[in-house]
């Protein structure tokens, strides 16, 4: 026992004054490097050595974002320090688009998340740019063309229409009110797997594909702590099995679609119509993991997006009776419930103020609030302010949303009227889908999918929010919803359910 006293006393002791020098002397150059590249913009004087305000921003991100837009009120900057990186928000629309426009290798790189490539790995379409971003953006183009919405749309209502039946019934079941966050999000889930992979997830699948989705929305929300049992190990490697099980799914699909006289039922199978045709031609190849790690993109921008936007879709149609009012006229004169006919491509198009709704719960509640990217390079974004290389860069298109527009701070959906025409008047400052070469390959499908929700919901069911004192604050999980997960009473409006089948 006493050796180890007489090691501590000779040699470490000595030490001690040089060692807690040398770390004053780190913790010192690491606040005169965060304030070297802070310069004279808005944000904290001083932060906490590594973490910074990390835990401010897990606890309360809602908070933490609101603090950073007051502090860009002025400049359209502000900046901080999260987890040994220097950040930077964005709140002027010009500034956002000039990220924007310069995403490649020697400016601004897209991550998606600040700690995105741990979690979504090395193939995914967010980190693509230049020649081979604009080759895989083309073979996405046949995902998303007239034939193949009128193909997701069949899917989707009937998917709809089976979990407000379930709803129905939970609600008469309790006889209270019910959450819609979690139930809109795994009615989602279902619908992006059907609409995405089609048959070939099965049912077992299914289940553990939920369970590992749970395990990254969690992972997104913490400490990027990449240790045994922690959320973010969690979440990456929940990725990896779903980048597998999804990789598995493109290889049917290949098989499938390389057959004669197959039609596409999905959009794997959309996709790989057209890759066949391309191998054929003696075109380029890409391999199963990368497919599987493009559709857990498409799969990732629709669950949680979409899920904000229906939540708050119901939020602002209950405050809003007039507007509710307006749409329950159009649809009605459009598509009848008791007919057991879906709603066709034509009545979508045909149901111009609904679109229109839609359309401003996107630009009110701006699902994705940020857009993060990195700096490569030492990148001039004004002419007094440089970004220094590595900094973390949001660009908020929550904040452009709310600029330029008429009464920017009111929800009016006839903003996007044809007399109005404010989405075009205003384009620049609606970013709610992005802007430049990453803009959202999918937001037809996201507006369609938001839309048929909005006709569904307001005609098949009567529904009144549950009124708390803050229920329709902002919380980021990680997208944004109402902060009571959009708590309802629920029941029928319609006489019966419509019986909605794919033939």
């Amino acid at each position: 026992m006493k050796l180890p006293l007489i090691i501590i006393n000779t040699l470490l002791l000595p030490l001690t004054p040089y060692l807690i020098t040398f770390l004053l002397l780190l913790l010192f150059l690491e606040q005169l490097s965060y304030l070297k590249k802070k310069r004279t913009l808005p944000g904290p004087s001083l932060v906490l050595p590594f973490l910074g305000n990390a835990v401010s921003l897990v606890r309360n991100p809602t908070r933490f974002w609101d603090l950073q837009s007051s502090l860009a009120a002025s400049s359209g900057l502000s900046t901080n320090y999260i987890v040994g990186k220097f950040i930077l928000f964005i709140r002027d629309t010009s500034l956002s688009h000039k990220v924007f426009a310069n995403v490649r290798p020697d400016a601004f790189t897209l991550v998606g998340h600040p700690f995105g490539k741990k979690l979504f790995g090395e193939h995914n379409l967010i980190y693509m740019t230049g020649q081979e971003h604009k080759d895989l953006r083309r073979r996405i183009a046949p995902n998303f063309t007239p034939k193949a919405l009128a193909t997701y749309t069949a899917h989707q209502q009937i998917i709809i229409l089976q979990h407000m039946k379930n709803w129905v019934g939970l609600a008469s079941q309790t006889n209270n009110t019910i959450a819609l966050r979690f139930l809109v999000r795994d009615m989602n889930l279902h619908t992006s797997q059907t609409v995405f992979i089609g048959p070939y997830l099965a049912l077992e699948a299914r289940e553990r594909f939920k369970s590992d989705y749970n395990f990254f929305n969690v992972g997104l929300m913490k400490l990027p702590v990449d240790l045994p049992g922690t959320a973010f190990r969690n979440a990456r490697l929940a990725v990896a099995r779903l980048v597998e099980t999804l990789a598995g799914c493109a290889k049917q699909s290949r098989a499938k679609m390389g057959e004669e006289k197959q039609e596409p039922t999905c959009l794997i199978d959309f996709w790989m119509q057209e890759t066949v045709k391309e191998l054929n031609a003696g075109g380029g190849d890409i391999s199963d993991v990368e497919l599987g790690a493009h559709l857990f993109d498409f799969l990732f921008a629709a669950q949680d997006a979409s899920t904000s936007s229906l939540l708050w879709a119901v939020a602002l149609l209950d405050s809003h009776p007039e507007v509710l009012a307006k749409v329950r006229e159009e649809v009605a004169g459009v598509w009848d419930p008791e007919s057991d006919e879906l709603i066709t491509a034509e009545q979508l198009a045909r149901m111009r103020y609904t679109h229109a709704v839609a359309r401003e719960v996107v630009r009110y509640r701006a699902p994705a609030t940020m857009v993060p990217h990195i700096a490569a390079v030492d990148f001039p974004l004004t002419e007094t302010y440089t970004v220094p290389k590595g900094t973390i860069v949001f660009p908020s298109a929550y904040e452009s949303c709310f600029q330029g527009f008429t009464e920017p701070e009111r929800f009016d959906p006839d903003r996007f009227s044809e007399e109005r025409q404010e989405d075009r008047v205003y384009k620049k400052n609606f970013l709610a889908f992005g802007a430049g070469a990453h803009q959202c390959v999918g937001q037809r499908y996201a507006l369609n999918h938001l839309v048929l929700f909005i006709a569904m919901f307001a005609t098949l069911l009567d529904f009144k929010r549950h009124r708390t004192d803050g229920c329709d604050d902002i919380t980021f999980v990680p997208t944004i919803c109402p902060k009571d997960d959009c708590k309802v009473f629920l029941s029928m409006r319609c006489r019966r359910f419509p019986a909605l089948t794919l033939q």
